[in-house]
């Protein structure tokens, strides 16, 4: 039987990585020249053009320094793909012909013969029990663990004859020849590092193909979306390798794995993985938005002219953030996730989370998804919040975490999103503790309306919302918890805002769900709302911040259908409510105004 075109076990076994790691060094140096490149066309060139003269023609220069730096930032994307493409490659060969070379060596050591299609031959040996005469050898075919056609091994002997006698119900006899069993084993090494071999080559094969850039280059929106096709197909290839690296760890793990990188190797993961490194828990704060801000305009690329599946709303909501991204910011912003997976996601800190030494991550609800509003509003409590939180400790740092689909009107009432987002949060926060570089950092967990159940739903896993020391409750319509003591925080350490005009914290328990909507809790007799107890009463048992009655909703207050549910983390809205938040965050939870529990 002819051997199968591509790679054979002859071409894997005599395969020089290095020269795949050499190739991989020389796309590197050219992706580092396109970087520094950039770097002094946007600097030296376009920088002081910009600051120093005021002319059309020093405006057309700009304007033609701008294309040619967008071409830089475009030839060092490709080539950091490119060298980390071949890098895994690489690096995923190497087992399979480290077991290639192995089976081989066996052979070697036993006398026996490994032909052109990785069949083996063996020789004579044991004694017919019947006749005393010694048993023939012969020739055995590996079997690679595939089913169908692309198993040599399945129904045929080692001429590639099909034999019925080999058919999957058909006993298998021990042959008494002792050297039939050692050359099957070799054979099916064989077969086995041949077949991974040539799904690695396959996988990144195709990933390389899709590098091809066409002739000339204008470097414009269609582009930048081919380049996030690209990322995604190096990305999928390279998963195997990543894995093995880094995706199958825990975020500590991530972390020491990181930190043993040196900066030329974290520049590559940067370069060719920004996707991968800039959403991995336990990866820094600084190469995550470093990771994402070169994503984002990728991603942004890919979702122009889409219009079907809520794509307009996410890339409303990236073009949001990229405009905040751009301007100076006190604290400074960090993009720490970002993707358009479900309804988006999307992680911004105001402040380092991995300098400072109290930090929060709040987990939004009801309705919200990755788009303009979000930009907009929602990123706004982060910030309202680590600015609060400055005036009584400035190391703080806030996060809005979007790393779940919070659902909207119609599944609001079902336990499926918070359940399925609370282990991502736990996840998040898990890394916040692993990056964070104060010894005992102290580390609050917000949640607001659903966000509430979902922080509730990670705090009641096993031990809890990892290294979270606070947990703030906010409109909440229940967190599936019957007290405080569920959500595995010390006691007096779980705080609930809930202002009196917010219907949200009003809602009647399933059972009563054909009863007055507007029922408080009082008039029904009892502490149940949607999702369980009400955290605000006292059998509860937080502490009630003082959060006050808020304003009224639809008309009555003209500050839209629920202001006083959305108000809590806006200073002029609900002052009491946004500086107590601040400074529970602070870490001065002992200095906060209280109300009386319902």
């Amino acid at each position: 039987m002819a051997p199968a075109p591509g790679l054979t076990w002859q071409r894997l076994r005599d395969l020089r990585l290095s020269e795949l790691t050499d190739a991989a060094d020389g796309w590197r140096a050219a992706s580092a020249f396109a970087y520094a490149a950039r770097e002094r066309v946007d600097g030296d060139m376009s920088g002081k053009l910009t600051t120093t003269q005021d002319s059309e023609s020093a405006r057309a220069a700009v304007k033609r320094l701008k294309r040619l730096s967008e071409n830089y930032h475009y030839v060092r994307t490709e080539t950091g793909l490119i060298r980390g493409a071949l890098d895994g490659l690489a690096s995923e060969l190497s087992a399979p012909q480290r077991r290639l070379r192995d089976a081989l060596d066996d052979a070697a050591s036993l006398g026996y013969g490994v032909n052109d299609n990785g069949s083996v031959d063996y020789p004579a040996g044991g004694k017919n029990e019947l006749t005393d005469d010694t048993i023939p050898g012969g020739s055995v075919v590996g079997n690679n663990g595939l089913i169908g056609a692309g198993n040599p091994a399945l129904y045929r002997d080692a001429n590639g004859m099909y034999d019925p006698a080999l058919g999957p119900d058909v006993p298998v006899l021990k042959s008494p020849n002792p050297h039939r069993a050692k050359a099957q084993d070799i054979a099916d090494r064989i077969a086995h590092a041949l077949q991974e071999a040539r799904e690695i080559d396959e996988r990144y094969s195709s990933a390389l193909n899709e590098l091809k850039a066409a002739p000339g280059l204008t470097v414009d929106t269609k582009t930048w979306s081919d380049v996030a096709k690209d990322v995604e197909a190096v990305g999928s290839a390279a998963r195997e390798y990543l894995a093995n690296q880094v995706l199958d760890k825990s975020p500590a793990e991530r972390k020491e794995w990181w930190d043993h990188l040196d900066k030329e190797q974290r520049e590559e993961y940067t370069t060719s993985f920004p996707d991968v490194i800039g959403n991995l828990d336990g990866i820094p704060a600084t190469a995550r938005d470093t990771a994402n801000r070169e994503s984002l305009p990728l991603i942004i690329a890919s979702l122009e002219g889409q219009t079907g599946d809520g794509a307009q709303d996410r890339l409303a909501g990236l073009k949001g953030i990229q405009a905040k991204l751009s301007q100076e910011s006190h604290p400074p912003m960090y993009l720490l996730g970002i993707g358009t997976q479900g309804k988006g996601r999307a992680i911004v800190s105001y402040g380092n989370p991995d300098t400072s030494k109290n930090v929060s991550s709040y987990v939004p609800g009801l309705g919200t998804t990755l788009d303009a509003d979000f930009a907009d509003d929602t990123v706004r409590r982060a910030y309202q919040t680590a600015k609060g939180a400055q005036k009584y400790d400035p190391s703080s740092a806030s996060i809005v975490w979007l790393g779940y689909d919070a659902p909207g009107f119609k599944d609001v009432m079902s336990t499926t999103d918070a359940n399925n987002g609370a282990p991502y949060y736990n996840a998040f926060m898990d890394g916040l503790q692993a990056t964070n570089e104060h010894e005992n950092p102290h580390i609050t967990a917000i949640g607001h309306s659903y966000g509430s159940l979902t922080v509730g739903t990670a705090a009641r896993q096993d031990g809890g919302i990892p290294g979270a020391d606070d947990i703030v409750l906010l409109g909440s319509p229940g967190t599936g918890a019957r007290t405080a003591d569920e959500l595995n925080v010390a006691k007096g350490h779980v705080f609930v805002g809930s202002a009196d005009n917010d219907p949200v914290t009003h809602l009647p328990a399933r059972k009563d769900l054909l009863g007055p909507v507007l029922t408080g809790p009082a008039e029904r007799g009892d502490d149940e709302i949607w999702f369980g107890r009400d955290p605000a009463s006292k059998n509860f048992r937080a502490i009630r911040m003082e959060s006050g009655d808020g304003p009224l909703p639809l008309w009555l207050s003209g500050q839209g259908p629920t202001p006083a549910h959305s108000g809590y983390f806006d200073a002029e809205r609900n002052p009491s409510a946004a500086d107590n938040i601040a400074r529970i965050v602070a870490g001065h939870s002992g200095s906060i105004t209280t109300e009386a529990p319902r």
